[in-house]
Protein backbone atom coordinates (compact mmCIF):
# COMPACT_ATOMS: atom_id res chain seq x y z
CA UNK A 1 0.00 0.00 0.00
CA UNK A 2 3.10 2.08 1.45
CA UNK A 3 4.96 1.74 -1.83
CA UNK A 4 1.56 1.80 -4.44
CA UNK A 5 1.11 5.33 -2.77
CA UNK A 6 4.75 6.53 -3.72
CA UNK A 7 4.91 5.41 -7.19
CA UNK A 8 0.93 7.10 -7.98
CA UNK A 9 2.01 10.17 -6.42
CA UNK A 10 5.74 10.13 -8.31
CA UNK A 11 3.69 9.19 -11.52
CA UNK A 12 1.53 11.74 -11.12
CA UNK A 13 4.18 14.67 -10.73
CA UNK A 14 6.23 13.03 -13.63
CA UNK A 15 2.95 13.34 -15.59
CA UNK A 16 2.56 16.81 -14.86
CA UNK A 17 5.76 18.29 -15.11
CA UNK A 18 5.82 16.51 -18.52
CA UNK A 19 2.42 18.35 -19.41
CA UNK A 20 4.23 21.48 -17.80
CA UNK A 21 7.01 21.40 -20.24
CA UNK A 22 5.25 21.47 -23.58
CA UNK A 23 2.57 24.05 -22.63
CA UNK A 24 5.20 26.47 -21.38
CA UNK A 25 7.42 25.63 -24.83
CA UNK A 26 4.02 26.75 -26.34
CA UNK A 27 3.21 29.81 -24.34
CA UNK A 28 6.94 31.04 -24.39
CA UNK A 29 5.84 32.82 -27.88
CA UNK A 30 2.74 34.52 -25.84
CA UNK A 31 2.87 38.18 -24.84
CA UNK A 32 2.22 39.77 -21.60
CA UNK A 33 -1.67 39.05 -21.15
CA UNK A 34 -0.90 36.85 -18.61
CA UNK A 35 1.56 38.55 -16.87
CA UNK A 36 4.28 36.44 -18.28
CA UNK A 37 7.29 37.68 -20.56
CA UNK A 38 9.46 35.12 -21.86
CA UNK A 39 13.55 36.06 -22.00
CA UNK A 40 15.81 35.10 -24.78
CA UNK A 41 19.15 35.63 -23.37
CA UNK A 42 20.16 37.66 -20.16
CA UNK A 43 23.45 39.42 -20.17
CA UNK A 44 24.09 37.78 -16.49
CA UNK A 45 21.98 35.77 -15.01
CA UNK A 46 19.26 33.18 -16.24
CA UNK A 47 16.05 33.09 -13.54
CA UNK A 48 14.86 37.00 -13.09
CA UNK A 49 12.53 39.31 -14.64
CA UNK A 50 14.40 42.14 -16.62
CA UNK A 51 12.52 45.44 -16.31
CA UNK A 52 10.24 46.00 -19.00
CA UNK A 53 10.51 49.31 -21.09
CA UNK A 54 7.32 50.98 -19.54
CA UNK A 55 9.13 50.34 -15.81
CA UNK A 56 12.35 52.72 -15.09
CA UNK A 57 13.25 51.09 -12.20
CA UNK A 58 16.20 48.17 -13.19
CA UNK A 59 15.12 44.31 -12.72
CA UNK A 60 16.83 42.48 -10.48
CA UNK A 61 19.49 39.80 -10.72
CA UNK A 62 17.50 36.85 -11.94
CA UNK A 63 18.22 34.08 -8.93
CA UNK A 64 14.73 32.89 -8.07
CA UNK A 65 13.16 33.66 -4.45
CA UNK A 66 13.88 31.17 -1.90
CA UNK A 67 16.08 29.09 -4.21
CA UNK A 68 13.62 26.11 -4.53
CA UNK A 69 14.22 23.48 -4.74
CA UNK A 70 17.24 24.02 -2.04
CA UNK A 71 16.65 24.07 1.72
CA UNK A 72 19.52 26.45 1.93
CA UNK A 73 18.01 30.26 1.12
CA UNK A 74 19.75 32.53 -1.85
CA UNK A 75 21.02 35.92 -1.10
CA UNK A 76 18.30 36.73 -3.48
CA UNK A 77 14.54 38.81 -3.55
CA UNK A 78 12.07 38.30 -5.94
CA UNK A 79 12.30 41.63 -7.79
CA UNK A 80 9.96 44.69 -6.91
CA UNK A 81 6.31 44.66 -7.48
CA UNK A 82 6.64 41.05 -8.78
CA UNK A 83 5.08 38.20 -7.27
CA UNK A 84 5.36 34.33 -6.73
CA UNK A 85 4.18 31.45 -6.51
CA UNK A 86 5.96 27.92 -6.01
CA UNK A 87 4.37 24.96 -5.29
CA UNK A 88 6.14 21.15 -4.03
CA UNK A 89 4.98 17.85 -3.74
CA UNK A 90 7.75 16.17 -1.17
CA UNK A 91 7.01 12.22 -0.41
CA UNK A 92 8.57 9.92 1.68
CA UNK A 93 7.62 6.42 3.56
CA UNK A 94 5.90 8.39 6.79
CA UNK A 95 4.64 11.38 5.11
CA UNK A 96 3.11 12.99 1.74
CA UNK A 97 3.38 16.84 2.22
CA UNK A 98 2.09 19.70 -0.32
CA UNK A 99 3.40 22.68 -0.01
CA UNK A 100 2.34 25.66 -1.26
CA UNK A 101 4.14 29.71 -0.74
CA UNK A 102 3.25 33.10 -2.49
CA UNK A 103 5.53 35.47 -2.37
CA UNK A 104 5.61 39.65 -2.93
CA UNK A 105 8.38 42.18 -3.57
CA UNK A 106 7.03 45.60 -2.37
CA UNK A 107 10.70 47.08 -3.48
CA UNK A 108 14.37 46.20 -4.80
CA UNK A 109 15.18 44.76 -1.17
CA UNK A 110 12.15 43.50 0.77
CA UNK A 111 10.50 40.51 0.08
CA UNK A 112 7.17 38.98 2.18
CA UNK A 113 5.66 35.57 1.74
CA UNK A 114 2.96 33.70 3.32
CA UNK A 115 1.78 29.95 2.63
CA UNK A 116 1.15 26.71 4.01
CA UNK A 117 1.18 22.78 3.97
CA UNK A 118 -1.45 20.13 3.63
CA UNK A 119 -0.86 16.20 2.77
CA UNK A 120 -1.33 12.62 4.62
CA UNK A 121 0.66 10.97 7.59
CA UNK A 122 1.22 7.79 8.18
CA UNK A 123 1.59 6.42 11.31
CA UNK A 124 3.44 3.25 13.28
CA UNK A 125 0.42 1.18 12.57
CA UNK A 126 0.24 1.81 9.35
CA UNK A 127 -2.93 3.92 9.03
CA UNK A 128 -3.13 7.12 6.90
CA UNK A 129 -4.59 10.56 8.37
CA UNK A 130 -4.64 14.33 6.91
CA UNK A 131 -2.90 16.73 8.27
CA UNK A 132 -2.58 20.86 7.66
CA UNK A 133 -0.48 23.61 8.69
CA UNK A 134 -0.82 27.00 8.33
CA UNK A 135 -0.16 30.38 7.97
CA UNK A 136 3.93 30.40 7.62
CA UNK A 137 4.77 34.31 7.61
CA UNK A 138 8.57 34.76 6.36
CA UNK A 139 10.27 38.28 5.38
CA UNK A 140 13.73 38.71 3.56
CA UNK A 141 15.85 41.76 3.45
CA UNK A 142 18.64 42.19 1.07
CA UNK A 143 22.08 43.28 2.09
CA UNK A 144 23.81 43.41 -0.73
CA UNK A 145 23.13 41.36 -4.38
CA UNK A 146 25.47 39.12 -5.43
CA UNK A 147 27.03 39.15 -8.91
CA UNK A 148 29.10 37.18 -11.23
CA UNK A 149 32.21 37.04 -10.12
CA UNK A 150 32.32 39.92 -7.66
CA UNK A 151 31.72 40.19 -4.01
CA UNK A 152 29.41 37.74 -2.31
CA UNK A 153 25.55 38.79 -1.81
CA UNK A 154 23.94 38.85 1.61
CA UNK A 155 20.65 39.41 3.00
CA UNK A 156 18.54 38.30 6.46
CA UNK A 157 15.25 35.89 6.52
CA UNK A 158 12.75 36.12 10.00
CA UNK A 159 10.13 34.03 10.19
CA UNK A 160 7.29 31.91 12.09
CA UNK A 161 5.09 28.79 11.47
CA UNK A 162 2.15 29.67 13.39
CA UNK A 163 0.93 26.39 15.90
CA UNK A 164 -2.49 26.03 13.59
CA UNK A 165 -3.53 23.29 11.94
CA UNK A 166 -4.37 19.13 12.45
CA UNK A 167 -1.99 16.51 12.86
CA UNK A 168 1.85 15.61 12.46
CA UNK A 169 1.78 18.82 10.37
CA UNK A 170 0.38 21.56 13.21
CA UNK A 171 3.99 23.00 15.01
CA UNK A 172 4.13 22.06 18.65
CA UNK A 173 4.20 25.49 19.91
CA UNK A 174 5.03 28.91 18.68
CA UNK A 175 8.39 29.54 17.52
CA UNK A 176 10.55 32.50 15.55
CA UNK A 177 13.45 31.10 12.69
CA UNK A 178 15.77 33.61 11.43
CA UNK A 179 19.37 33.12 9.40
CA UNK A 180 21.94 34.85 7.53
CA UNK A 181 22.18 33.72 3.78
CA UNK A 182 25.42 34.38 1.82
CA UNK A 183 25.48 33.42 -2.11
CA UNK A 184 28.05 33.93 -4.26
CA UNK A 185 28.20 33.51 -8.57
CA UNK A 186 31.50 32.29 -10.18
CA UNK A 187 31.11 32.34 -14.32
CA UNK A 188 28.25 34.12 -16.33
CA UNK A 189 24.57 32.97 -16.56
CA UNK A 190 25.00 31.56 -13.02
CA UNK A 191 27.77 28.98 -14.30
CA UNK A 192 28.89 28.46 -10.78
CA UNK A 193 26.12 29.12 -7.65
CA UNK A 194 27.30 28.56 -3.65
CA UNK A 195 25.15 29.34 -0.68
CA UNK A 196 25.55 29.09 3.11
CA UNK A 197 22.97 29.82 5.67
CA UNK A 198 23.81 29.96 9.54
CA UNK A 199 21.04 30.82 12.45
CA UNK A 200 18.70 29.13 14.53
CA UNK A 201 15.07 28.48 15.64
CA UNK A 202 13.48 29.66 19.08
CA UNK A 203 10.69 27.37 19.83
CA UNK A 204 8.40 28.09 22.31
CA UNK A 205 6.43 25.21 23.72
CA UNK A 206 4.13 24.20 27.07
CA UNK A 207 6.44 26.74 29.15
CA UNK A 208 9.71 25.95 28.25
CA UNK A 209 12.10 27.76 25.31
CA UNK A 210 14.77 26.03 22.53
CA UNK A 211 17.25 27.66 20.28
CA UNK A 212 17.86 25.08 18.00
CA UNK A 213 20.94 25.69 15.34
CA UNK A 214 20.22 25.11 11.69
CA UNK A 215 22.93 25.75 8.76
CA UNK A 216 23.32 24.76 5.34
CA UNK A 217 25.65 25.03 2.11
CA UNK A 218 24.74 24.84 -1.12
CA UNK A 219 25.96 24.71 -4.88
CA UNK A 220 24.24 24.68 -8.58
CA UNK A 221 26.33 23.82 -11.50
CA UNK A 222 24.47 24.91 -15.34
CA UNK A 223 25.07 22.15 -17.50
CA UNK A 224 23.48 23.23 -20.76
CA UNK A 225 20.76 26.11 -21.17
CA UNK A 226 18.17 25.89 -18.68
CA UNK A 227 19.18 22.94 -17.29
CA UNK A 228 21.10 22.86 -13.97
CA UNK A 229 21.86 20.10 -11.51
CA UNK A 230 21.61 21.17 -7.58
CA UNK A 231 22.69 19.62 -4.42
CA UNK A 232 23.22 20.48 -0.61
CA UNK A 233 24.24 19.40 3.05
CA UNK A 234 22.09 21.08 5.89
CA UNK A 235 21.13 20.65 9.08
CA UNK A 236 17.34 21.66 10.45
CA UNK A 237 15.13 22.74 8.16
CA UNK A 238 13.80 26.20 9.25
CA UNK A 239 10.26 25.43 8.62
CA UNK A 240 10.52 22.30 10.56
CA UNK A 241 12.61 22.35 13.41
CA UNK A 242 14.34 19.37 14.75
CA UNK A 243 15.47 17.62 11.11
CA UNK A 244 18.92 16.90 11.94
CA UNK A 245 21.28 16.37 9.32
CA UNK A 246 20.76 15.57 5.28
CA UNK A 247 21.49 15.99 2.21
CA UNK A 248 19.73 16.03 -1.44
CA UNK A 249 20.59 15.88 -4.57
CA UNK A 250 18.50 16.97 -8.66
CA UNK A 251 18.00 19.40 -11.24
CA UNK A 252 16.25 22.75 -11.67
CA UNK A 253 15.18 23.35 -15.39
CA UNK A 254 14.42 27.13 -16.44
CA UNK A 255 12.01 27.44 -19.17
CA UNK A 256 12.18 30.90 -18.94
CA UNK A 257 13.00 34.06 -16.11
CA UNK A 258 9.20 33.20 -14.81
CA UNK A 259 8.87 29.36 -15.45
CA UNK A 260 10.48 26.51 -13.39
CA UNK A 261 11.00 23.07 -12.69
CA UNK A 262 12.70 20.61 -10.31
CA UNK A 263 13.13 17.84 -9.17
CA UNK A 264 15.64 15.70 -6.29
CA UNK A 265 15.72 13.20 -4.02
CA UNK A 266 16.84 13.25 -0.39
CA UNK A 267 18.14 11.10 2.44
CA UNK A 268 18.96 12.02 7.06
CA UNK A 269 22.06 11.53 7.91
CA UNK A 270 22.48 12.05 11.55
CA UNK A 271 20.76 13.79 14.26
CA UNK A 272 17.76 12.98 16.93
CA UNK A 273 15.83 12.42 14.22
CA UNK A 274 16.75 11.35 10.94
CA UNK A 275 14.97 12.00 7.84
CA UNK A 276 13.80 8.78 5.75
CA UNK A 277 14.77 8.74 1.69
CA UNK A 278 12.82 11.30 -0.33
CA UNK A 279 11.63 12.87 -3.35
CA UNK A 280 10.22 15.81 -4.35
CA UNK A 281 9.15 17.64 -7.06
CA UNK A 282 8.05 20.98 -7.32
CA UNK A 283 7.34 24.10 -10.05
CA UNK A 284 7.34 28.18 -9.73
CA UNK A 285 6.34 30.92 -11.41
CA UNK A 286 6.35 34.65 -11.50
CA UNK A 287 4.22 37.38 -12.68
CA UNK A 288 5.01 40.91 -13.61
CA UNK A 289 0.93 41.87 -13.30
CA UNK A 290 1.69 44.34 -10.33
CA UNK A 291 4.70 45.54 -12.38
CA UNK A 292 2.83 47.17 -15.02
CA UNK A 293 1.61 50.39 -15.02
Amino acid sequence: MKNEILLRHAFLWVAFIGSAMSLSAQSLGETAAQGCLPVAELPKRTVETPATPAVSEPAPASEPEDVRPFITDDARVVGARLAQAESWTRLDRESGQWWMLGAYGPNKKLELTAGGVMGYQRDENGKYAFSYALPLLQAKYLFREYKPNQAPGVGMVMGTFLPNGTGAFKPPGFGTFGYLTVSQCFGEGDTFLFHGNLGGNFLHIDGSDNLIATWGLGTQVKLYKGMHLVGEFFSGDPYIPGTGTACQVGYRYFFSDLFQIDMTVGQGLAGETVLPFWFSAGVRLVTERWRKK
